[in-house]
């Protein structure tokens, strides 16, 4: 039995679509006691999130203190807008990947905006459905409150509980602050993943047979649902095109330097483009915001059940924190590559230990 947890939110909360995200935000808050009213407009989605335990039916007599809009992009505003009106004593949060659009279509209505703020969960898997649903799936990712001058801080307040409620880290930014940044560190690399995608449909099968980690890294996004992306992108499509620009230039000016490696100062051109992007890399935060490298060991893994769940026991038994984990294997191989990332000082040390436990170190 799942222990109850003391919540911020009084509730009840409405969460308005009952797919990933709002399956998750019901699941979440359940778990702390909330009473959570659930609609969709699928029956079967409806009906799959309430017998997963993450709410219950609407009712005529609700009056719910929080109102989570979770629909596709294309119809937020309307539902937000029907939600206000239906509700008037409630505060709404739609929980789009794009904050502008919504804002200003919402305004155009005359919808009561004193009583509206958009947010976005960055958090996601990349299957959706109620099915996909998770209480955890918020916890320790950045959730971004789009604030705007209509609404108080005051009334904004239980959006800010509502996230703290689920675990995640609240982010505060404008509506162009959020959709410039998504458009940075989401939707250009949903695109840059999508047409690396698309040159392997012409790949032969023994060139797609070598693939590693690197192929799988760059495409793994390129799974996404292409009908939510359309909304999204189209949402979004001024910040995405500017970025999209100027990636363009990046990839003239490299296979500039290709059309002749030999020629003076080709290579040059090569090595600060690649280094630029180490200096990319270098600025993504690492575990816990903070700026940190991290040293991989490669471990050769059987391929048979429960070897995973060994190698995790006993890198905890060796007393080291595991960083990241990412998994290799290759189709038709007897084994497959686990790269663990550590802290520097760690590294040795957990080396040594795993060699000594009879796991083979590849890298």
């Amino acid at each position: 039995m799942t222990e109850r947890v003391e919540s911020r939110l009084t509730g009840p909360v409405r969460v308005v679509g009952a797919g990933l995200l709002g399956t998750s935000i019901g699941l979440g808050l359940r778990q702390r006691g909330i009473d959570v009213i659930l609609a969709d407009a699928s029956p079967t989605n409806l009906s799959i999130a309430i017998d997963y335990g993450a709410g219950r039916a609407a009712d005529p007599a609700d009056e719910p203190q929080l109102i989570v809009v979770a629909v596709p992009p294309d119809v937020t505003a309307q539902v937000v807008a029907g939600e206000l009106a239906a509700f008037p004593g409630a505060i709404v949060t739609d929980v789009a990947s794009v904050k502008l659009a919504p804002l200003e279509a919402l305004r155009e209505a005359g919808a009561d905006l004193s009583r509206y703020i958009g947010s976005h969960p960055l958090a996601g898997r990349e299957r959706g459905g109620p099915l996909a649903g998770r209480a955890d799936l918020f916890i320790g990712r950045p959730w971004v409150v789009a604030g705007h001058d209509a609404i108080s801080y005051r009334r904004a307040n239980a959006i800010d509980d509502l996230i703290l409620d689920l675990g995640a880290i609240l982010v505060e930014m404008t509506p162009e602050e959020h959709d410039q940044a998504v458009a940075l560190v989401s939707h250009v690399p949903q695109v840059v993943s999508t047409l690396m995608a698309q040159r392997l449909g012409g790949g032969a099968a023994a060139a797609l047979n070598l693939a590693g980690g690197g192929l799988r890294d760059v495409t793994r996004i390129a799974a996404s649902d292409p009908e939510l992306w359309v909304q999204i992108l189209g949402a979004n499509a001024e910040p995405v095109r500017g970025i999209l620009e100027a990636f363009r230039d990046d990839l003239d000016r490299f296979i500039e330097a290709l059309d002749d490696p030999a020629a003076p100062g080709a290579r040059r051109k090569l090595a600060e483009e690649m280094a630029r992007g180490n200096a990319g890399v270098a600025q993504l935060p690492g575990k816990h915001g903070q700026d940190r490298r991290f040293t991989s060991i490669v471990v050769m893994v059987n391929d048979t059940p429960g070897q995973i769940a060994r190698l995790l026991n006993e890198i905890a038994e060796v007393g080291v924190n595991l960083e990241d984990l990412r998994l290799e294997h290759s189709p038709g191989a007897p084994i497959g590559l686990a790269e663990i990332a550590v802290l520097p000082e760690a590294a040795a040390r957990l080396t040594d230990e795993l060699a000594a436990r009879g796991w083979r170190i590849a890298g």
